[in-house]
């Protein structure tokens, strides 16, 4: 039996990249920006380490591999490394830090928010807040806000955000949508899609995926960018509904645990995912989400594991 969740208005989208930090600077018509083009970078000693930035946003587990258990890049919820509206674009994301974040309920650093990014969404763990990869990454989203007003949402900013679906979100519609337009590249089962040892399309469950942290298991943040930027090439090709449709059918697949996760799945629901928008701690055909999860950690744990020498 599938047990949907309902939607309420408002209750999507907090652990999206600075989605949580909306409200508080909102202010309508939202100015535009565009980033600086690759082309400008600088040649001098900052422009080298930006430049690292870049490569470690599009490469991470080849450049920052010690913090990274799978085999996502920042790029992959991030387009157009991290330029692309819609797509929680670095530029829109650097000029609203520090902020409140009610993920976890306190005022976060960029350098902070970054070290969540590696922990859920990268499902490895936290630089520390001086590391070289953090400093390189935020070097690279200050340059690409070169110029931005500071503490102002633009446009584009974090994940589209959706009404609330006409019908419920549904496993079936969603599982025809993903079938017709997603597995192509993502795989029939979740698993991404790879050119020799090179990922060219991230898994979408499964242990080589994001966590049950991340914020893209939330139904919200998976819609919004869906219908804002896939089928890759062919954005704005899906309904609102069909949206909704296939991002609940994603998330209602197991991925690595949560890494907060403590006595059961129950206890850990009631403290980080009590929300409509949440399908951790749900029945999906039978199965209660995030019972059979891998443990966090992914490749890291595997390496930790095998025997010295």
């Amino acid at each position: 039996m599938i047990r949907l969740p309902r939607f309420r208005p408002g209750t999507a989208c907090i652990a999206a990249m600075i989605a949580c930090t909306a409200p508080a600077f909102a202010a309508e018509p939202r100015p535009a920006f565009t980033p600086p083009s690759a082309a400008s970078l600088p040649d001098t000693e900052f422009g080298k380490i930006v430049r690292q930035g870049e490569q470690i946003f599009l490469h991470t587990p080849q450049k920052a591999g010690k913090f990274v258990g799978n085999d996502l890049t920042c790029a992959s919820c991030h387009l157009d490394a991290g330029r692309r509206p819609d797509s929680a674009p670095m530029w829109a994301a650097y000029v609203l830090y520090p902020a409140y974040r009610a993920k976890n309920e306190h005022v976060n650093t960029l350098a902070e928010r970054l070290q969540g990014c590696f922990r859920f969404s990268m499902n490895g763990k936290a630089p520390a807040a001086d590391d070289p990869t953090l400093t390189a990454l935020q070097s690279y989203m200050f340059w690409l806000a070169s110029k931005a007003p500071t503490g102002v949402v633009l446009e584009g900013q974090g994940y589209r955000k959706l009404p609330a679906p006409a019908q419920k979100a549904d496993y079936v519609r969603g599982s025809e949508v993903y079938a017709q337009y997603c597995a192509v590249c993502h795989g029939a089962e979740g698993q991404g899609q790879k050119n020799g040892k090179h990922w060219v399309f991230p898994a979408l469950w499964g242990a080589d995926s994001f966590n049950w942290g991340a914020g893209m298991h939330q139904i919200g943040n998976a819609a919004g960018f869906i219908k804002a930027n896939m089928p890759l090439g062919q954005a704005g090709m899906l309904s609102d509904q069909e949206a909704w449709d296939v991002a609940y059918f994603m998330n209602a697949h197991e991925r690595p645990q949560d890494p907060r996760y403590k006595d059961s799945v129950a206890t850990t629901r009631e403290k980080y995912h009590d929300s409509d928008d949440s399908l951790y701690g749900i029945e999906v055909n039978g199965h209660l989400l995030g019972s059979d999860a891998p443990p966090p950690g992914g490749k890291l744990l595997q390496t930790a594991a095998k025997p010295a020498g």
